[in-house]
């Protein structure tokens, strides 16, 4: 077996993250896309590549543009010129796939003033730079 390429880790979790942002089980995305449940996860671990036709009924599906999936992926060498290991990327994607980085998610989209999305993001960056 293939050991998962960080890429296809990066889009099967970014699958995941806006299938459960729509309350969506594996099996209904499943069912919709015309494969089986284990294939949808297989999809989201990294541990099966998404072909380009699927990824797009998916991105359809999941009602996203095709590159949601590829945000926050570093490029293929960093600006030194070497090779990015895109922890940080992959410690932002983790958080999000997390119930508490989704159910942050979720709350934070139900607020419609960007005055108060600045406010709380403001907030946010604050405490972090007191608990470092």
């Amino acid at each position: 077996m293939r050991e998962a390429n960080s890429t296809d880790k990066h889009v099967g979790n970014r699958i995941r993250t806006r299938r459960l942002m729509l309350n969506m089980s594996q099996a209904t995305l499943a069912s919709t896309i015309g494969v089986t449940f284990q294939q949808v996860q297989k999809y989201e671990k990294g541990s099966n590549r998404v072909a380009a036709s699927r990824l797009l009924q998916i991105a359809s599906d999941l009602q996203v543009p095709i590159d949601f999936f590829f945000e926050g992926l570093p490029p293929p060498d960093g600006p030194s010129g070497r090779k990015d290991d895109g922890s940080y990327e992959a410690d932002v994607s983790d958080f999000f796939a997390s119930s508490d980085g989704l159910s942050l998610a979720k709350a934070f989209m139900q607020i419609r003033s960007p005055k108060l999305r600045r406010c709380i993001v403001g907030l946010i960056q604050e405490i972090a730079a007191e608990a470092r």
